[in-house]
């Protein structure tokens, strides 16, 4: 390797070593410390870890959290995986379409299609209370079951998204070998495609598998009185009077390690085996009888319309007016007028934090990325073991950890926008460096070469030649990052401050009071200023057969 390239990239990989050091292994390495603490004193112990599995209750939250990320996985890839494959290797009506719907479960926040869901479905839903009135017992979404049909709803893009590419990339010419040989459709689509796209299954399922596991929001308002991790170790730390932030420290390194042993499990599984290939002709849609073409046209369309039940919830409630907690069928405006009498300020905060941090988490995962697949080294390959590490951590306790760190000593950041920026840059770091090093990937290596042989810097290189060719990845990265900044909230309710409340923070204490109204008329605002740039993009890139998420 040549001298600057090689300066180049051990400066790019221990520029980002320092900054992954200082904001996120630093915090979360006091988190750990406060786990073996004794909470007043600061004595060292491991009394708060006997206590957890000593305790019914902590041990049953470890458990329902297991339970129900696992079910919603299994679930997502078992509705992900096939309505990938119809979008790219069936012709579809309305493709363009479907992709952009297929991907908005992303853009509303989970726990407000979750309340969306109960006001359906409650105790004294709508929908419970009709078919209750006609005599047909319906029960309630409370609980494991409604907790896992909301994971399911909203996190089953993130296996569609990759497994699409997936199949997109797949190389026509060793389908057609195989069917040469004799082999069945049916038989080639599950010894060739799956076995080459299963990279990506297992990187969309353990995405939703983590996500499913750390979020806060959907038990917060499905649980009851029912037991979960993330919203224990937001209550033990945050509580105003049941506050242990020792044993806070504790569940969440025991979350954690559910986390990074999923990670573990899934780096293994790929390191035993092999999936490349090289992808020379795009491969064809299957040619299909009307009748089959129907059927996968409907199945399609069924499963983005019932995934975007909870967006019609929410835009009917944001019409319909309350008395108090009770829903009444009188339409009106009348939630969007007291919002938008109200200040501006939580939607002017949520639009520049999520822009702050999408812009910044893409020039920092970009050079990342392309360190990570060009410049193989002991330093570039802990560069990328820790810019993964993020996957691991829950936004609340990366929260926590950060509040630790930063609320006294030479550098103190809480209270104000700078800690919630990069909270959420840590957060979707890994969004980056992946979307980035896959660009890098398929891009031939001697266009930079020639460039660094004719006399340019390789950073010049890198800023002039290689950025604009990774182009389609790093706007995808850069809208996928804005969404789920815009739409955060585990990180967020425990970091904001008076003057930087956002969109997700009015909605969720709008839910907690009687505001519900209110709350989905925000969530409407913001599913609005959140999928304009989504459809506009994904309308623009869909020419080149791809998506932005």
């Amino acid at each position: 390797m040549l001298r600057p390239v090689r300066r180049f990239a051990t400066i790019v990989t221990l520029a980002a070593l320092v900054l992954l050091a200082v904001f996120l292994l630093y915090p979360l390495a006091l988190v750990l410390d406060a786990s073996i603490r004794v909470d007043g004193t600061g004595g060292l112990t491991l009394g708060n870890y006997a206590a957890i599995v000593k305790s019914r209750y902590y041990l049953g939250s470890i458990g329902n959290s297991l339970f129900c990320a696992a079910l919603a996985t299994a679930f997502a890839c078992a509705i992900g995986i096939p309505l990938a494959f119809c979008l790219a290797r069936i012709d579809i009506p309305g493709r363009a379409l479907l992709l952009t719907l297929a991907s908005l479960p992303l853009v509303l926040p989970s726990f407000v299609s979750a309340y969306a869901l109960v006001l359906l479905f409650g105790h004294a839903g709508v929908v419970t209370t009709a078919l209750r009135g006609i005599g047909i017992p319906i029960g309630s979404i409370y609980g494991v079951p409604g907790i896992v049909i909301v994971f399911t709803l909203t996190l089953y893009p993130y296996v569609v998204m990759p497994v699409l590419a997936g199949f997109q990339a797949v190389d026509a010419s060793m389908e057609e070998a195989a069917r040469n040989l004799g082999g069945s459709r049916p038989y080639v689509i599950r010894t060739v495609l799956l076995p080459i796209v299963m990279p990506a299954i297992l990187a969309g399922g353990l995405l939703v598998f983590i996500e499913a596991l750390e979020n806060f929001g959907v038990p917060a308002v499905l649980a009851e009185d029912r037991p979960f991790l993330a919203v224990n170790i937001f209550k033990l730390f945050a509580g105003e009077s049941d506050a242990n932030p020792a044993a806070a420290g504790a569940l969440s390194v025991l979350l954690i390690a559910c986390t990074a042993l999923a990670l573990l499990v899934q780096r293994h599984y790929l390191g035993k085996r092999r999936f490349s290939t090289n992808a020379r002709s795009a491969p064809a849609k299957l040619p299909l009888t009307p009748g089959l073409r129907l059927v996968a046209t409907v199945v399609s369309w069924g499963i983005v319309i019932v995934s975007l039940l909870p967006f019609a919830a929410v835009l009917m409630i944001s019409l319909l007016r309350f008395r108090g907690p009770v829903l009444t069928w009188e339409f009106g405006l009348g939630n969007y007028a007291t919002l938008l009498s109200g200040s501006y300020r939580p939607l002017l905060n949520t639009l520049t934090l999520a822009s702050i941090a999408a812009v910044a988490t893409m020039l920092i995962g970009a050079p990342i990325g392309y360190v990570v697949a060009r410049h193989r080294s002991r330093l570039s390959g802990l560069l990328d073991f820790v810019g993964m590490v993020p996957f691991a951590v829950s936004g609340t306790i990366l929260a926590i950890g950060l509040i630790i760190a930063f609320n006294s000593g030479p550098l103190v950041l809480t209270g104000g926008w700078l800690i919630l920026v990069i909270a959420y840059v840590v957060r979707k770091l890994p969004f980056a460096i992946r979307s980035s090093s896959a660009i890098v990937h398929q891009l031939d290596p001697s266009l930079e070469e020639a460039s660094i042989n004719l006399g340019v810097s390789p950073a010049k290189t890198f800023a002039t030649l290689t950025v604009p060719l990774m182009a389609s990845g790093l706007v995808g990265g850069l809208v996928l990052v804005w969404i789920t900044a815009a739409s955060e909230l585990s990180a967020t309710i425990v970091l904001y401050a008076s003057g930087w409340v956002t969109t997700t923070v009015v909605m969720y204490h709008a839910i907690e009071g009687t505001g519900a109204g209110l709350a989905a008329a925000a969530a409407a605002v913001l599913i609005l200023v959140t999928a304009i740039p989504l459809l506009l993009i994904n309308r623009r890139i869909n020419k080149q057969e791809t998506t932005v998420i």
